[in-house]
């Protein structure tokens, strides 16, 4: 199976990341998690996105805040899918990064998930994966499944509850 790698701008993105790494846990699928900065170790991201698909990789994660530029730079150097991650700083609640993000130019994708959305990003990713692996596809299928169950449950009591005839 291919690894996702998680790239963060730096530790401070940690907590927002950490459900992704979960996700990517209760899934199964390998994952390499990396602190490289586009603006203070430039050569260490570009060498990271560059030899990623050699490395095994199958798709990159990118979080990072404020001017938010480490997913346009792992998307410059890699043919790989990336996901960015905007984060909620201080600044303008993570708005700028969503921006960053998001406007790409044209030839040079990055899927882009809520600020703060590691959780998707995570399931975008096994998703991508899952294209050519029917194990991991089964997985989300019953993580799907489960989670319509779960829903369903909810309604059923909560109507049962509330509604009248």
């Amino acid at each position: 199976m291919k690894k996702v790698a998680i790239i963060m701008g730096s530790d401070s993105d940690l907590p927002v990341l950490e459900s992704a790494i979960k996700t990517l846990q209760q899934f199964d699928v390998p994952m390499e998690v990396r602190v490289l900065s586009a603006h203070r170790t430039p050569v260490e991201a570009a060498d990271f996105a560059r030899n990623a698909r050699a490395n095994g990789f199958g798709a990159i994660i990118a979080a990072a805040g404020k001017a938010a530029h480490l997913a346009g730079a792992m998307a410059a150097g890699t043919t790989l899918p990336v996901i960015g991650i905007p984060v909620k700083s201080s600044t303008l609640d993570g708005l700028d990064a969503l921006l960053s993000t998001v406007q790409m130019p044209s030839g040079m994708p990055v899927a882009t998930v809520a600020i703060d959305g590691a959780a998707n990003a995570a399931l975008l990713a096994i998703q991508i994966l899952a294209v050519s692996d029917a194990a991991l596809a089964d997985k989300l299928e019953a993580f799907r499944k489960e989670n319509s169950e779960k829903v369903l449950a909810k309604d059923a009591k909560i109507s049962a509850e509330y509604s009248t005839k």
